[in-house]
């Protein structure tokens, strides 16, 4: 019951047959067919940061709850998804065979700023939409310049902003350790810290990086001790914050902890860490936590649970990524929706910079998209948000990137 609601505004998609005009059209388009329309994605379901996978997982578990009630438009969405391991060069290949070999539609939530760097020029050179992959990246933004792709996550930079904010709010004048993964992600974050701190930086931030192959951040998480800072910025991966959590906690150190959005989920960064450790971390969000007692009766949550349950047996409710998953699921739903029978590459194309107030159901009240040739981001708004040891409580009012 709870499933058929939430799925109330999908079951309009599912139409009778087309036309015999709308479906010769369709037809002729790559990777459609009266029947189906191939999706091609890749995700890190292993390698160093498989946790993320679980985004894929979620988004898979949704086409599937879609394509169990007639798919959209009356066709099925047959979603090919690729293990990448978190590599750039894979990744490249993956999507590769995607394109010229499964022959997709489009590429619609990859998950990984450098793999998603690594296939930015190829998509757009091949004019193949590139649509909502799963980064906050700014040159993923550039409508100009890579006029296929959209991303699905926040701004780096723009987050980058509101941490440093909040922590120059809670602690005027403070020294400040940031420890950023060393790709386009943590630099564009350690990129909003500066922008906001501005000639402060220099004075109060002492920054340190890491790479992806490294083992640990043990060393790094030392030397930022000994400059006496009382507040640390995380911005990386869950594997690298929940080494980084723990090793604050192991040497005594209390600064105020703040962490990346990618990084907060608590199952892949919380968990590992010692939920112990991890209390008071402060992150941010733009979408409802199902472990929030706020919205223990809200419908559109319920019936998340029950899909969970039903389409990915065992998977924790707890798990922010499977949120995130899911969500793009109904994004890649809408804008579908909105193609009606024409899924030229060029309409899809259109179609996802044409969307208008959608708020997804799991989505915070007072976000929506609103896509355009202008802004080719999902989401312009966060909320903060801090770790009691169980679950996320939001921290003040929404944040807009303005």
């Amino acid at each position: 019951m709870l499933l058929n609601r939430m799925f109330a505004a999908v079951l309009l998609l599912a139409i009778a047959a087309p036309l015999t005009s709308t479906a010769a059209q369709a037809e002729d388009a790559i990777g459609v067919t009266p029947t189906e329309i191939k999706v091609g994605t890749t995700f890190p379901f292993s390698g160093p940061a498989s946790v993320l996978g679980n985004v894929g997982k979620a988004l898979i578990g949704y086409v599937n709850y879609i394509n169990d009630r007639g798919g959209v438009n009356g066709r099925r969405i047959n979603l090919i998804a690729l293990d990448d391991a978190y590599t750039p060069s894979k990744s490249v290949e993956l999507n590769r065979r995607l394109v010229e070999s499964d022959e997709v539609a489009f590429l619609f939530s990859p998950l990984g700023t450098a793999s998603i760097s690594a296939v930015l020029k190829y998509a757009n050179n091949r004019k193949v939409p590139h649509l909502f992959v799963v980064s906050g990246a700014n040159k993923f933004t550039n409508g100009v310049e890579f006029p296929y792709t959209t991303t699905g996550l926040p701004s780096f930079e723009v987050e980058g902003k509101v941490y440093a904010r909040y922590i120059k709010e809670k602690k005027p004048g403070a020294r400040i350790a940031v420890l950023y993964q060393n790709d386009d992600m943590g630099k564009d974050l350690l990129k909003g810290v500066r922008s906001y701190l501005k000639d402060d930086f220099d004075k109060l931030v002492t920054a340190r990086s890491y790479e992806t192959t490294d083992p640990t951040v043990d060393s790094q998480i030392v030397t930022l001790k000994s400059t006496g800072a009382e507040a640390i910025f995380f911005g990386g991966s869950p594997k690298f914050a929940a080494q980084a959590l723990r090793r604050i906690r192991e040497i005594n150190w209390n600064p105020l902890i703040v962490v990346n959005l990618a990084a907060s989920t608590v199952a892949g960064a919380l968990v590992p860490a010692g939920l112990e450790n991890a209390k008071g971390v402060v992150s941010s969000t733009f979408f409802k936590d199902p472990m929030d007692p706020t919205w223990a009766n809200d419908p559109d949550v319920v019936a998340y649970k029950a899909f969970l349950a039903k389409y990915i047996p065992g998977g924790d409710v707890a798990e922010q990524t499977y949120t995130v998953g899911y969500v793009q699921g109904e994004i890649l739903a809408h804008v579908l929706q909105l193609c009606g029978e024409d899924l030229s590459r060029e309409n899809i194309l259109k179609q996802s910079l044409n969307i208008r107030s959608f708020s997804p159901s799991l989505v915070l009240p007072g976000i929506s998209i609103n896509t355009s040739a202008e802004n080719h981001q999902a989401w312009t708004t966060l909320q903060l948000q801090q770790f009691n040891g169980t679950s996320y409580v939001p921290v003040g009012n929404l944040i807009n990137a303005d």
